[in-house]
């Protein structure tokens, strides 16, 4: 067993059972104190998808053990891929049940010892699944002080814990360590009743920055990845892919590879894989399969893509609305109308899609990077005919999801090879791999128009998106009349692209945003008006005013103009609840069209906060991302065909890119703790595009903003005013 402690990163090997019956689990973790909790309402918050094999546990949710070394396990199934959240949860857990972080060991996403989780993305982990912890930990030291009322011989009352000790305070000389009152016990406990949380004003551990517990063991290659797993007898697997997405095999010569020494060939009508006990074996074998492909004819291309999507696009469907349209446009002295574009994105995790899976007594087992084990579960037992019982999935560290690894195809692969040949096998996709079978970001459009008065005030909003989806698309400005319409989302299959799309970072939040705020600048400009004032005067919301009043002050706004080719630009957006307010300073390369963005800054209202260094690192990550879909990073594809299958074409950001950051947390306790993992990278294409716009006066209504379509722009700029 894979097995996640708080700074280390340690194997174990332990005898699996496959259910996750109560008898069954208790038998597998050993002796202590069990803490069993309600999930209350998270499974609805989550939308789980219905069905007789989803089904929530009739007789727990969730559990927190307490072993007889005083150690505190805590089993969820959300996973760890940099986000952070192994820390972060792990100080609510240690806040509310009073012990130190170093105690604390965190097992995720194991579908034998975890409870059912929806998946890891969305900014959620905190959101939902931290406040239900600190319940638990309530009531595991509760249980706790009640035990030690026995064992010290003392009323409730006059016992308090500390560090792990539940102490006496009229003989603090009388007290008992939590694995003393553990010792030796199997003891499970649900309380009648839930106590009450301890204030945010006591706090000591949750809020307080501190180090990440998995940082040691990645920054010196001990941690451990479903790439890093290996099993005796193992074999590794190479897969026959078509040339494009929709084509179809026709005929395929194996001969060469079958006689290849070592070699073990599977073919499941249209699935052909090769094994060996070496990668490069694999690889050599692939390259002697012989195949040919019914390609279907290209409809479609990167050029052509926006035109396509608006004709077979459904019908819109109410987002929000407010007040009356025809009354907005009658009041309306300045009518702007802008269209706005988005291109397919690839997430280019640093770990490829991977997948160990073994087969042993009719059960398997799967070490996957994935964003969703028991998605994960379910498919690979609907795949091979057995009951999802006999499915075990363990999730070690994951190198990086972006929402791309929520689909599970290479575990599905790696277990249907596992199942043919009786051996272990690891399916590690390629670089070239990663990218075909991606689920991009999709390309979309936003359509908006808008209307300002004689007092420059916006009157009517008028907000179109197609296949973007409705987050983020919500008018959070002082508009009397308007109405926001989504055609599609950024999510599923048969919906008019060439190929899969699905969730990126922040899924739709970006192009959102993009259009939103590119358009509320140039309202702006043709107010003539300063943007941040604009903004400042059609906010009633404060948090929002107080962002960006806050990010105003960091970046020392100024609505001055900027010397050469330089400019500033700024940008609002609220994700999840989380609201951020974004600023950057750009310099433009009049002859390479290179944009170079000097700083940035983000002020972000998350409410109460866990970890504020973790906080900030993940803000600091999101704007460097974002400086990829907003200058360079765009999917070429003609029909099915991918064009980018590495990183020689697709471009994502540089280290040489890096901008000065400045991230600053606008601390609100009284609003429980918000995502943070995806909300800094939803500005960043707008704010940057704004800055353009004031370095250059033109204005960009696409995404990336390549050099080329830089100066395409600037050329048609200087032909215009000849």
């Amino acid at each position: 067993m894979e097995e996640e402690r708080a700074g280390q990163f340690r194997t174990e090997k332990v005898d699996v059972s496959f259910s996750l019956d109560r008898r069954q689990f208790l038998k597998l973790i050993g002796s202590g104190i069990i803490v069993f909790f309600s999930t209350g309402d998270l499974a609805e918050s989550q939308q789980r998808p219905s069905g007789p094999a989803q089904e929530l546990p009739k007789d727990f949710n969730a559990f927190l053990r307490i072993g007889e070394d005083s150690r505190v396990t805590c089993f969820t199934g959300k996973i760890e891929m940099g986000q952070g959240i192994i820390t972060s949860l792990a100080q609510m857990l240690g806040e509310e049940l009073d012990v130190p972080l170093n105690r604390i060991d965190m097992i995720m996403g194991d579908t034998e010892l975890c409870p059912w989780d929806m998946g890891t993305f969305g900014s959620r982990s905190t959101k939902y699944f931290g406040p239900m912890l600190r319940e638990a930990a309530a009531e595991a030291k509760k249980v706790l002080i009640e035990l030690a009322s026995d064992f010290l011989k003392a009323p409730v009352g006059r016992l308090m814990v500390k560090e792990g000790m539940v102490i006496d305070q009229s003989h603090p000389d009388k007290k008992a360590s939590y694995g003393q009152l553990a010792k030796g016990k199997r003891i499970e406990k649900q309380l009648d009743q839930k106590p009450s949380l301890k204030p945010i004003s006591a706090f000591t551990l949750s809020g307080k920055s501190v180090g990440r517990t998995d940082a040691l063991d990645k920054v010196t290659g001990k941690a451990s990845y479903a790439g890093d797993i290996r099993l005796p007898g193992m074999l590794y697997a190479r897969i026959l892919r078509p040339p494009e997405h929709g084509a179809k095999l026709t005929s395929v010569d194996i001969t060469a590879a079958e006689k290849m020494s070592g070699v073990q060939v599977i073919r499941e009508d249209d699935f052909v894989a090769v094994l060996h006990v070496r990668p490069d074996g694999a690889e050599k074998a692939l390259s002697l399969v012989k195949a040919k492909f019914d390609v279907p004819e290209s409809k479609v291309d990167d050029q052509t893509i926006f035109d396509h999507l608006l004709r077979v696009a459904p019908r819109g469907d109410v987002i929000e609305q407010k007040g009356d349209m025809e009354r907005g446009r009658d009041l309306a002295a300045l009518v702007l109308e802008g269209t706005y574009l988005n291109r397919y994105l690839a997430h280019a995790p640093m770990e490829t899609h991977t997948a160990m899976a073994n087969v042993e007594g009719g059960k398997v087992t799967v070490w996957a990077s994935t964003q969703r084990p028991f998605g994960a579960k379910e498919e690979v037992a609907q795949v091979l005919g057995m009951s999802s019982k006999d499915v075990r999935v363990i999730t070690p560290f994951v190198g990086g999801g972006f929402g791309g690894k929520s689909r599970n195809r290479q575990v599905v692969e790696a277990a249907r090879l596992a199942k043919a040949v009786g051996k272990p096998v690891q399916v590690a996709w390629s670089r070239e791999e990663e990218f075909f079978y991606d689920t991009f970001q999709p390309s979309a459009i936003v359509k908006i128009r808008s209307g300002l008065d004689h007092l420059k005030r916006i009157v009517f909003w008028d907000y179109e998106v197609f296949f973007a989806g409705e987050r983020s698309s919500q008018c959070f400005y002082d508009v009397p009349h308007f109405r926001t319409l989504s055609h599609g989302s950024w999510s599923g299959g048969g919906n008019g692209h060439p190929f899969e799309v699905g969730a990126w970072r922040a899924p739709g939040s970006n192009t959102n945003t993009f259009a939103r705020e590119s358009h509320i600048d140039v309202m702006a400009a043709r107010a003539d008006m300063d943007p941040v004032e604009f903004r400042l005067a059609h906010l009633k919301d404060r948090r929002m005013q107080k962002v960006l009043e806050v990010v105003a002050k960091t970046f020392g706004w100024s609505s001055a103009k900027a010397l050469g080719n330089r400019g500033c630009g700024v940008a609002c957006a609220i994700y999840l609840g989380t609201y951020l307010a974004t600023m950057a300073e750009v310099e433009v390369n009049q002859e390479t069209g290179q944009i170079q963005v000097k700083r940035v800054a983000c002020a972000q209202d998350m409410g109460q906060i866990i970890n504020p260094e973790g906080a900030k690192m993940q803000m600091e990550g999101c704007m460097m991302m974002g400086l990829g879909y907003t200058l360079t990073e765009e999917v070429h594809f003609k029909g099915g065909q991918i064009q980018d299958l590495n990183f020689d074409t697709y471009e994502i950001p540089h280290f040489s890119w890096l901008p000065k950051l400045e991230a600053v947390l606008v601390e609100n306790p009284d609003v429980p703790p918000q995502g943070g993992g995806e909300p800094g990278i939803i500005c960043m294409g707008a704010v940057i595009a704004n800055a353009v716009f004031d370095a250059t006066g033109i204005r960009f209504f696409e995404l990336p903003m390549t050099p080329e379509r830089v100066k395409r722009a600037m050329a048609e700029a200087r032909n215009k005013k000849s």
